[in-house]
């Protein structure tokens, strides 16, 4: 059974054989297009420039970040297609959600994972 995963783009890859996306608005610092493996880098669904400087990793702020994220990933004409990506590829292999944010609890991609899960089964 495929799954969606995530993993901090700065860690060693643990799995090549997912189909690797990066869902950072901006590139990693120090991070090199061979290094990185990306199936695709996928900058439309991550959070607004202004939300994440809003947010600036502030694990008080957390909560409320999820919530304004998860609203803008519902308001957003290209989640639909990202949705149909992850679809379209969990058929085949793992999909792994790549960030560079330190805190690999409360970041982005967990909110785009539970999203993507939340939506995988209402469908």
């Amino acid at each position: 059974m495929t799954t969606i995963k995530v993993e901090r783009i700065y860690t060693k890859p643990e799995d090549l054989s997912g189909y690797r996306i990066l869902v950072d608005r901006v590139w990693p610092r120090g991070i090199s297009k061979e290094v990185a493996h990306l199936n695709q880098w996928e900058k439309d669904v991550a959070p607004t420039t202004e939300l994440r400087k809003w947010f600036n990793h502030d694990p008080e702020k957390y909560p409320e970040f999820k919530q304004r994220y998860l609203d803008e990933l519902k308001a957003n004409p290209a989640t639909p297609a990202f949705v149909t990506l992850v679809k379209d590829q969990l058929v085949h292999k793992d999909v792994i959600l790549l960030f560079g944010a330190k805190d690999e609890q409360d970041n982005q991609a967990q909110v785009l994972k539970d999203f993507l899960e939340t939506n995988e089964s209402e469908s």
